[in-house]
């Protein structure tokens, strides 16, 4: 049955992951990047000051409003729950062990371009959101699919069937990236670093998820704002340390993932065009498994969100994909290059460290073990704990609204009692089988999510201008804040 699985995965796989999406992937990023004026840039200063700077400056950030709601700051870090996960250890390290040094450099560029992917996202998922019958915000991809691509003269249907297939895409991925990957990685590092049954993991991580995914996004945002601060400042601690102590390296570092990128060290042209495919595909692909942008995930969490302003929520997007990629995965990316622990030209095991059994599940640890002694390895397998325990949390949520949009409110329940049964078979599948299968569906729920955002583009440069006229030029005029009158009529007497 795996063996049959795996068949069928792989071709699934070579489709959703082919070139023509992830030329789209890109695309839409350099589309929204020029649109917005390369807003991530150009306005710098001001979004940094309205996410990050605001958490020490405004107190509507911290607070929520509403027991129907949850803060900005909520928002944010329940959204990174879900990003920051196995993806910026276990994904990096992959990446770079098959596409070598090289594929940084591609996951640096589409997380640049992905910044205003994920922005364009929150704006639509704010503008276009609506609230249930529990007076909860209910927004994302499909909402906007079928409320605003649907709007569109002659795109109704089409509309509709995008949203259905998107919520049955993430329905499944919640299963795969939000689940099985994440908890296949706590068990197997359990496992290696302190000896712990696999299935004993299982069961303890099945346990605890259920105690907090069953309370709903109020509680797993009450846990997220408390993890999720705590364990990137540890691990971020802990690669910066490594960092220092091999920083006679960085140069070297550096110039093994820019020729890496373009394939530069190979011989001949057919080998220098395998390299830059494999680079490539495995920067772009484990860099939107760790950051999530375009997917069109994260956006279901972030429309929860207490603010008014769908712009305020975009630049958290920004943030969000910045935290996550340019910073805790170029950390966990130079640690590993810098140790000598892989060879510089082709991310393989260095001819000192042959003898190491060398996995993507243990190349982080390893290298920490390197630094710090058994404590290091420990320190990871913990680390790597809080990352894909709070991902899964995340995760919850996200199948939860997918559940919602397809079956009705009634029905989460039931999907978080099969989500948290789950978990335990993520603790024991295969390695392989469960990132191969969370690559598929990431790439199934993808596709739709992007065709709604390069479709309501002008929109969102429509919503981005109003705001950029209204806030940082002081014109007099109407902000948008909803697709919906009464909804714009509501946020307008915030």
């Amino acid at each position: 049955m795996l063996e049959l699985i795996t068949k069928g995965n792989d071709l699934v796989n070579g489709i959703v992951w082919g070139w023509p999406a992830l030329i789209l992937l890109a695309f839409v990023g350099v589309l929204m990047t020029c649109l917005t004026k390369v807003f991530q840039l150009t306005h710098l200063g001001h979004w940094v000051k309205m996410t990050i700077g605001a958490i020490f400056s405004d107190r509507d950030v911290l607070s929520h409003t509403s027991d129907k709601s949850i803060s900005q700051f909520q928002s944010l870090c329940t959204a990174l729950a879900a990003t920051v996960g196995t993806g910026n250890i276990v994904g990096v390290a992959g990446a770079i062990m098959v596409g070598g040094p090289g594929a940084v450099f591609w996951m640096w560029l589409i997380a640049f371009f992905g910044m205003m992917t994920n922005y364009s996202e929150n704006v639509l998922g704010i503008y276009y959101r609506r609230k249930n019958h529990a007076g909860e915000w209910s927004g994302g991809a499909m909402y906007y699919l079928r409320d605003g691509l649907g709007a569109i003269q002659g795109c109704k249907g089409i509309g509709a069937v995008l949203a259905v297939l998107f919520s049955i895409f993430c329905f499944l991925a919640s299963f795969g990236i939000g689940n099985m990957t994440q908890v296949n990685s706590i068990s197997g590092n359990m496992d290696s670093v302190f000896g712990v049954p696999t299935w004993i993991t299982g069961i303890v991580v099945m346990v605890i998820a259920g105690l907090v995914i069953v309370g709903g996004l109020k509680r797993i945002a009450s846990v997220t704002e408390k993890i999720v601060p705590f364990m990137v400042v540890l691990y971020i601690v802990g690669s910066i340390v490594i960092l220092i102590t091999n920083l006679s390296h960085v140069g070297a570092v550096f110039g093994a993932i820019f020729r890496g990128a373009f394939a530069l060290q190979a011989a001949g042209g057919a080998v220098v065009g395998y390299g830059i495919k494999l680079a490539i595909e495995q920067g772009m692909k484990r860099g939107v498994f760790s950051n999530e942008a375009g997917l069109g995930s994260s956006v279901m969490v972030h429309s929860n969100s207490n603010v008014s302003e769908p712009v305020r929520q975009g630049m958290w997007g920004i943030f969000e994909v910045f935290a996550d990629t340019i910073i805790v995965c170029t950390l966990t990316a130079f640690s590993v290059l810098s140790s000598g622990l892989v060879d510089l030209e082709t991310g393989e095991t260095a001819a000192e460290y042959a003898g190491v059994a060398l996995t993507k599940a243990n190349i982080v640890a390893t290298v920490f073990s390197m630094h710090f002694g058994q404590v290091g390895a420990a320190f990871v397998a913990i680390a790597i704990m809080l990352f894909a325990f709070s991902t899964t949390l995340g995760w919850s949520h996200y199948g939860t609204k997918a559940c919602e949009f397809l079956f009705g409110e009634k029905y989460t329940i039931i999907y978080r009692v099969i989500f948290v049964a789950a978990i335990f078979g993520g603790a024991v599948m295969s390695d392989n089988l469960a990132w191969d299968l969370a690559d598929t569906f990431n790439g199934m729920m993808m596709i739709p999510n992007l065709i709604g955002v390069l479709v309501l583009s002008p929109k969102v440069y429509a919503i981005t201008v109003n705001y950029v006229d209204r806030i940082l030029r002081g014109k007099d005029i109407r902000p948008m804040l909803s697709a919906f009158p009464d909804v714009q009529a509501e946020q307008e007497t915030r």
